[in-house]
């Protein structure tokens, strides 16, 4: 019988052709929108959730309470590890992390720099990492033990076992070779190649007054984390007598990488919210194809009506039809399942340089497998369901009607499907421009500062003790017109304090609310950037030793504190007295869709990162690089040259949004694509069931344009609800995504009018070729056959 049920289907698919191919290639297109962001889908949900004891591992956050609002932050003091682990007996293991640090790397003649971590020895045991060679006790153990991972370890002593090997760090310090860890797989929140024992941290920090350390909690099978953390209320106050304010908790590490946006404290979402968008937007691309599949079905149960009154005439009960109907669907939903698994290896590395991620679609993956076949299974269900219980009704043709009915303003449950294809294709493309315009928007804001022509390079080995010898020469040779030295990154925010500032008029409450992005230079830093002076003048500690006691703040800090006259101004930061002698003109370091904050910029020769450097305009960039790197290995030979363009490091603030967009765009496309497949096929079709009508009219005088209007009007009519239902639809979403943005686009009514007419007019493009072509047609060969 089921044999049977599949050669009926195939004879059915194969007959009609053009019918079929609309539906696998719509059903094809759908189905590998889903499968590739099934693939995305399930990478981001297995973020940090492959630790066997996963559980009960979480990390240490501080919480501080000002002015009825809630702050936590993630970054913890040096004791707190220990004194968890000393007070609390449901901690099990504590383990510290210092930030991300860039070294050199030499063995004999190899020299590779590497990003690594300083970490406690229990921290290797904490996350249960696979070490390929050594003993995850032992690894750190003493304080000249590293750990690397695989590829590094090839990558500097190739085919040579490296265990008990010696590397030379940053040209200073030896380090042995005590295991070897297995590669970090891509959905995990570390980014180290190697690990270090936290030794030279150590010394940065040790109080509970300063956060330092990424902090990392294993907590004893069965204990209720939130009894414990309870018992973390007010820990700070009672470490610090008082002196600092502020409790700790801990949350789950499986949780960070998609529940990591927190309100008063609280956690509301984060990376997840992104997820439940993508993945939805991926079940409505497959709805509509589904559509397409129920819509095409149902308008040809005309033609299948005689089929099905001789198969119940002969005796066939209703559920032997809706058996026959639903192997029909399910025959198709393989075919389009097998050219979607076909299409998603084919399309998948494009979605990898749209996502810059590295996702595979694995064939050795049962879950895959399993999910697939059960995927295509219910597609297949829910694509069919609907048309099999119509075509096996007892009168089919009275069932759905076909465009066209008594009362006009009604609308079949067949239209609806099109209202709402089409809806969702108008949301995407009116998505698709306001992103894009909210992009350009924040690129366009005037960024403050002038970023072509600027380049940063880090500051390393000996480039610090040599860094006026560096200068003199860039200048001389007329390759740099101006050189500063930076303790941050210029596209970056820096470091914040609050709550320990004093200045003229101020009085406590305003001071303890006030807080500053607070910046590190030396000398030349308004010059090199080409920053605007308001008033007063540049830091100029190289040259004037007096200028250790003197700042510059940008005109957001001026007009936080209210100062009418800041040039000579005191501000007294703890225990130190500044006084500010510039006031610069407010530029962009954080996000270019954020608000401009309070900054201070102070001076010092110590903790410098960056050398910035602005190269002539009169020179080729290329000749300009080569030469600084002839200067810079002269004084700095051990190192290999590095250097970023800041204009480069200002565009890649886009790269979230640019990606939104990307995806955006290729979604909204394949919506109107699809919705569009589908009305030619039912355009396709109605144009055949009118054949005589068309025919008929064409004869008594009707042109190819009045012919052409008749068959279009209704579907342009559906669009038309489409763009009524979709746009305040669409206003909504978008108008919350904005919210997110303090520097944002107001939507203007042009975006609604733009996506309406471009579905509009797509619309009409796709029906009207089938129109036509059944306008022309010759009315002597249309009526023949009656």
């Amino acid at each position: 019988m089921l044999k049977n049920y599949i050669k009926i289907a195939w004879r059915n698919l194969w007959k009609s052709k053009g019918y079929s191919a609309i539906n696998i290639i719509g059903l094809s297109i759908g189905m590998t929108a889903v499968l590739i962001i099934g693939i995305w889908i399930k990478h981001q949900l297995q973020f940090d959730n492959f630790y066997s004891n996963k559980e009960s591992i979480y990390k240490l956050w501080n919480k501080y309470e000002d002015q009825q609002k809630i702050y936590v932050n993630d970054i913890t003091s040096a004791p707190a590890s220990q004194a968890l682990l000393a007070d609390y007996p449901e901690v099990e293991r504590a383990a510290r992390m210092y930030w991300s640090s860039t070294a050199l790397m030499s063995f004999g003649d190899k020299k590779i720099k590497s990003k690594g971590n300083e970490v406690d020895p229990a921290f290797i045991e904490l996350f249960d990492f696979k070490l390929l060679k050594g003993n995850s006790k032992d690894a750190l153990k003493d304080t000249k033990d590293i750990v690397l991972t695989e590829s590094l370890a090839k990558n500097i002593f190739g085919k040579t076992d490296p265990i008990d090997k010696t590397l030379l760090l940053d040209n200073k310090e030896l380090y042995r070779v005590s295991a070897i860890m297995q590669d970090l797989p891509s959905n995990t929140s570390f980014d180290f190649t190697y690990l270090i024992p936290l030794e030279k941290a150590e010394t940065y920090s040790s109080g509970w007054g300063s956060n330092t350390f990424y902090t990392y909690i294993k907590l004893k099978e069965g204990t209720d984390v939130d009894l414990f953390n309870k018992k973390l209320n007010n820990i700070i106050n009672k470490k610090t007598n008082h002196e600092i304010k502020g409790s700790m908790f801990l949350y789950p590490m499986s949780k960070m990488h998609l529940y990591s946006k927190f309100e008063q404290g609280i956690a509301v979402g984060g990376k997840i919210d992104q997820v439940k968008l993508v993945a939805g937007i991926g079940l409505l691309i497959l709805l509509i194809a589904c559509i397409n599949f129920i819509n095409l079905s149902t308008a040809r149960s005309q033609k299948r009506a005689k089929e099905v009154a001789v198969r119940k005439v002969v005796g066939a009960q209703r559920f032997h039809l809706i058996i026959q109907f639903l192997s029909e669907s399910l025959l198709l939903t393989f075919i389009s399942g097998t050219c979607a698994i076909v299409l998603t290896i084919l399309t998948l590395p494009l979605f990898n340089q749209v996502l810059d991620k590295a996702l595979i679609f694995s064939f050795s993956d049962s879950s895959i497998w399993f999910s697939l076949i059960g995927f295509i299974f219910l597609t297949g269900i829910l694509a069919g369901l609907y048309p099999a219980f119509v075509l096996s009704s007892f009168k089919p043709i009275k069932s759905l009607k076909i465009f066209g009915r008594t009362n006009k303003f009604s609308l079949n449950f067949r239209e609806l499907l099109v209202v709402f294809q089409f809806g969702i294709a108008i949301i995407l493309i009116i998505a698709t421009i306001i992103v894009r315009k909210q992009i350009e928007y924040a690129s366009q804001r005037e960024i403050g500062y002038e970023n072509s022509q600027l380049i940063e390079v880090p500051i390393e080995g000996g480039m610090e003790k040599n860094y006026e010898a560096i200068k003199s020469e860039l200048i001389t040779a007329n390759i740099a017109e101006a050189v500063t030295r930076t303790g941050w990154s210029i596209t970056k925010n820096g470091a914040s304090s609050g709550g320990s500032f004093l200045w003229p008029g101020a009085n406590p409450e305003q001071a303890k609310k006030m807080g500053f992005e607070l910046g590190r230079t030396e000398s030349d830093l308004v010059k090199t950037l080409g920053l605007k002076l308001i008033a007063g003048r540049d830091i100029d500690y190289g040259r004037l030793p007096g200028d250790s006691a003197s700042v510059m703040v940008n005109e957001a800090a001026v007009k936080e504190m209210k100062l009418e006259n800041p040039i000579g101004s005191y501000l007294k930061w703890g225990d130190k007295t500044y006084t500010i002698v510039g006031v610069i003109n407010d530029y962009i370091t954080g996000s270019p869709y954020s608000p401009i904050t309070p900054l201070l910029i102070y001076p010092s020769k110590n903790w410098m990162l960056n050398m910035v450097i602005r190269t002539s305009p009169n020179r080729a960039m290329e000749m300009n690089l080569k030469q600084i790197e002839e200067i810079i290995k002269k004084f700095n030979p051990a190192y290999p040259f590095e250097y970023q363009f800041v204009d480069q490091k200002f565009a890649a603030k886009f790269k979230d949004q640019q990606q939104t967009a990307q995806l955006a765009f290729i979604f909204s496309g394949l919506a109107i694509f699809i919705s569009c497949l589908g009305l030619f096929g039912l355009a396709s079709y109605i144009a055949e069931l009118k054949t005589k009508e068309i025919g008929i009219r064409k004869v008594l005088g009707a042109s190819v344009t009045g012919i052409t209007a008749m068959l279009s009007k209704d579907f342009v009519k559906l669009v038309i609800i489409s763009i009524l239902i979709a746009s305040p639809i669409a206003w909504w979403a978008m108008n919350k995504w904005l919210q997110d943005f303090s520097y944002r686009i107001e939507i203007q009514w042009w975006v609604f009018a733009l996506a309406g007419f471009s579905a509009l007019f797509v619309a009409f493009f796709t029906v009207s070729t089938q129109a036509i072509k059944a306008a022309n047609s010759n009315p002597v060969k249309t009526l023949r056959d009656e």
